[in-house]
């Protein structure tokens, strides 16, 4: 893209966004990009930079998800465990999981020079680390990130620890979900795993602008737990390249967003613009217009990621969408996207259109053995 046609683009996002400022993207958001990367909705709204949370809760459809106080203060609680006494506790997992020889390690904790510091600090102490690379082993506390999403700068402020070892770096991801008997629930440790990618990501970004070679970030971040029903933490490793690679292809889409915007009406807006009670001043039904406008990909795993899942969900069923079985049953349907069509193929009420006949002989295969085993 030229500088032009760069300004343009850049000024159709500002266009639909309004004239609210540009909503920053914290890392579960950019980890939630990874969730459903093929969602043309969620990828316009995110390089505009358009509050989704906002947006949903304005037009009646707020998202179910979010951590209770209690929730917020046993993480809370459980970090400064982990970190206390220059996280003492950390060393000792590590020097089991990792196999560290060192008896101990500094301690850096960066937001104590500030918040208006943090950034740069961040960046000398890393940069400093790579260069010298003697062997030290450090931690760095309250790091402070960033990464460009879409032409917008995002500031990353991680509850992580940046571990550094011989001139290696690991991102250390700290969650209050609980391991039993060595087993933790799937989907949270997938969340914590894309959560972490990005703080890898952000890393890899901020080594390679410094003159490094990204890949002394290492891929496997170490996600420490509560262990059983107590507090004591443990630790494991978990690879996040899947994650990272998907991110990867998310983001660059994004850059590539233009092709998206080309199909959309030109007096397409998201404003949400407050009057002087801190309402927005548009219509909730105007707006709920407006994103519909918008194709979106909806699939159950979005009502734990994305703010507008409750929007998204109901849209889906009014429609009788197939998105509603879920990515893998849908991505089966191939070309077959309402509820009713996918039926009337099953009970053979309904001839298949071209290309549809594989799909429609597997329904109804499926549908007669489903009438036999119910006789």
């Amino acid at each position: 893209m030229n500088k032009l046609g760069e300004r343009s683009f850049l000024n159709r996002l500002d266009e639909l966004r309004g004239p609210m400022p540009s909503h920053p993207h914290d890392a579960r958001a950019i980890a939630a990009l990874a969730a459903n990367p093929g969602c043309a909705r969620r990828a316009v709204m995110d390089a505009a930079g358009i509050d989704k949370d906002l947006t949903a809760r304005h037009v009646g459809f707020p998202a179910p998800f979010g951590q209770s106080q209690f929730a917020i203060t046993r993480g809370n609680v459980f970090e400064s465990l982990v970190k206390e006494n220059g996280c003492a506790e950390l060393l000792r997992l590590l020097r089991e999981l990792l196999g560290l020889e060192v008896a101990q390690v500094g301690y850096r904790d960066v937001e104590s020079v500030g918040s208006h510091l943090r950034h740069s600090h961040t960046r000398a102490l890393i940069d400093r680390a790579a260069r010298e690379d003697d062997g030290t082993a450090v931690f760095y506390d309250h790091p402070l990130f960033s990464l460009e999403i879409a032409g917008h700068t995002s500031y990353l402020e991680p509850d992580v620890v940046a571990f550094q070892i011989g001139g290696r770096f690991h991102i250390v991801e700290i969650k209050s979900f609980s391991v039993i008997d060595g087993q933790a629930e799937p989907d949270k440790v997938a969340a914590a795993a894309r959560q972490a990618a990005v703080y890898v990501m952000a890393l890899r970004t901020l080594m390679a602008e410094l003159g490094h070679a990204p890949e002394r970030v290492s891929h496997d971040v170490v996600l420490v737990c509560p262990e059983n029903f107590a507090n004591r933490p443990t630790a494991a490793l978990v690879d996040v390249r899947k994650h990272l690679s998907v991110l990867n292809r998310q983001l660059a889409r994004m850059t590539r967003v233009e092709r998206l915007l080309e199909g959309l009406p030109g007096d397409l807006t998201f404003d949400l613009a407050p009057g002087e009670d801190g309402v927005p001043t548009r219509s909730a039904e105007e707006l709920a217009q407006a994103l519909l406008q918008v194709p979106a990909r909806y699939a159950p795993d979005c009502l734990s990621t994305c703010d507008l899942c409750m929007f998204c969900r109901h849209e889906a069923r009014v429609c009788g969408s197939t998105d509603l079985l879920g990515r893998q049953v849908r991505d089966q349907l191939g070309g077959v996207s309402g509820m009713d069509e996918a039926l009337g193929l099953a009970e053979g009420t309904r001839e298949p259109a071209e290309g549809q006949e594989e799909i429609a002989r597997l329904l109804r295969l499926a549908n007669r053995l489903r009438e036999e085993s119910l006789r």
